[in-house]
């Protein structure tokens, strides 16, 4: 998939959209409570997919559960995760030339996951599909 000059995407049949939102539920994961540990997992998926890093912030809680975002030039990577319950919540949200399933790799590599689902949308389609929401005045 060649990217556009403003950074679109472009399907093979034509279809311009802004990008692909990678939604990754990890179930039965490891590492989970340790906010290095998950920034260097979330900023290698970023290297492996050929995304470019601009910064992070990871957030520890009480409970030791972490939030976290990794600011992309092509977009983000987000995480929330439950301990308690081996769970994390990763978003992947990427533009341009990068494909976010292109981190689940390193991802599984350093989180460990017994069980993935995984989601993508396009967003901002140029063409919406039948039924969907339209320009509002």
């Amino acid at each position: 998939m060649k990217p556009t000059t403003d950074h679109f995407k472009r399907t093979a049949a034509g279809e311009d959209y802004a990008g692909d939102h990678l939604l990754v539920e990890f179930w039965g994961a490891c590492n989970l409570t340790d906010p290095g540990a998950i920034r260097e997992a979330l900023e290698s998926s970023a290297r492996a997919a050929g995304a470019t890093l601009l910064h992070s912030h990871y957030h520890s809680f009480g409970d030791g559960g972490v939030s976290g975002v990794s600011v992309l030039a092509e977009s983000h990577i987000t995480i929330h995760t439950w301990p308690a319950r081996g769970y994390a919540a990763i978003d992947i949200f990427m533009c341009g030339g990068c494909d976010p399933v292109d981190c689940l790799p390193e991802l599984k590599h350093r989180l460990s996951p017994r069980r993935i689902e995984h989601q993508t949308i396009r967003r901002g389609r140029c063409r919406p599909p039948a039924g969907t929401a339209q320009d509002v005045a």
